[in-house]
């Protein structure tokens, strides 16, 4: 508790130091899953040597272990970035005792922000799932989908469509989900003129980017971030890079870096939009690294690396946080990953 309130008592002065915008912020929140700086530089060098991670004002570092183990899961991870709390591998937005815990998303939904998630894995996967579930067990993904069919998000794309149609209750989820227009591809999500959109964009999980994922997340990402200013009200988007991850546990650098190269871009983009829309603020993280990756050899001109992974697992290195925009010196420095949490939390609040 000691430790809680040195924090808030920091954040206050910090925001009050802070010559910003008045009205509240934009918050763009960024998860690469499983992006270790050894996954960002790949990306890097098999970009020309470029990274729109470059961009970013501030640079920290985040500390993932979960509550009772050095080397955490996704849902652990995230329920920590999204809910402030400390929590059990498997475990999604409950804390360790498995007490409900409020999210950002929840939070900001209750103070009048709009919301949407954009991920390329299912949309009941466990990191987006901490964002608005509270479940003991981050696999029971038709809990996951009835949940999130009453979470209030406004636009959503990512897979797993099976979970809310094609269930063992026999329960369509879309049906009941009335308010929402269901479209079946990202031209009919851009041209809809509906304030709550839903793109179920597969049956289980989305393929690989290698194998033409659609839509692009850049794409994705423009389209939502041109809807959500347009509704005139601050807003709070989760984007997660989810296949960063697979490719690592399957030590399959294709893999992983062609999702590293798509993430990235997707990167740019939102900073492009934070820099003409000056009161958007940009975090940018991973949930843990995966697979030890590094980089052992390759060649700068043309644009190559080789990578040799210790593990086809997590692991309990510290993650970058890159930050833009209003209040990103808050996220400079060395910290546990729940004070992301209580970052966003103070500045929602202010």
């Amino acid at each position: 508790m000691i430790k809680k309130f040195i924090i808030l008592m920091t954040l206050l002065l910090s925001l009050n130091s802070c010559n910003q915008e008045t009205d509240p912020p934009n918050i763009v929140m960024m998860i690469g899953d499983g992006m270790g700086l050894s996954a960002i530089s790949s990306g890097m060098y098999s970009n020309n040597n470029y990274t729109s991670f470059e961009e970013s004002e501030y640079v920290g570092l985040s500390k993932t272990h979960s509550y009772d183990d050095l080397v955490t899961d996704s849902a652990a991870s995230a329920t920590a970035m999204s809910s402030g709390v400390k929590t059990q591998n498997k475990v999604v937005g409950l804390d360790s005792e498995g007490n409900n815990v409020q999210t950002i998303l929840e939070k900001s939904i209750d103070l009048g922000y709009s919301t949407a998630i954009l991920v390329t894995s299912s949309i009941v996967h466990a990191s987006p799932a901490s964002y608005y579930a509270h479940i003991n067990d981050r696999y029971n993904y038709e809990e996951i989908a009835n949940q999130f069919s009453k979470s209030r998000v406004d636009f959503f794309i990512g897979g797993g469509e099976k979970y809310f149609n094609n269930r063992e209750d026999n329960r369509d989820l879309t049906n009941e989900m009335s308010e929402y227009t269901f479209v079946s591809n990202i031209d009919e999500f851009e041209k809809s003129n509906s304030n709550k959109i839903g793109f179920l964009t597969s049956k289980k999980e989305p393929v690989e980017k290698f194998n033409n994922r659609e839509p692009s997340l850049d794409k994705a990402i423009k389209i939502t971030l041109n809807k959500l200013e347009k509704l005139n009200k601050p807003f709070f988007l989760l984007v997660e890079g989810s296949q960063i991850d697979w490719g690592s546990h399957d030590n399959d650098q294709r893999h992983m870096i062609s999702e590293m190269l798509e993430f990235d871009n997707a990167v740019g983009d939102v900073f492009e939009f934070a820099k003409n829309n000056k009161n958007t603020l940009v975090v940018i993280t991973a949930d843990h690294e995966t697979g030890g990756v590094a980089i052992v050899d390759g060649d700068l001109e043309k644009s190559n690396v080789k990578n040799k992974y210790v593990s086809g697992s997590h692991t309990a290195s510290m993650v970058p946080v890159f930050s833009y925009g209003p209040y990103s010196v808050l996220f400079k420095g060395i910290y546990d990953n729940t004070e992301i949490f209580d970052k966003l939390e103070g500045i929602i609040k202010k």
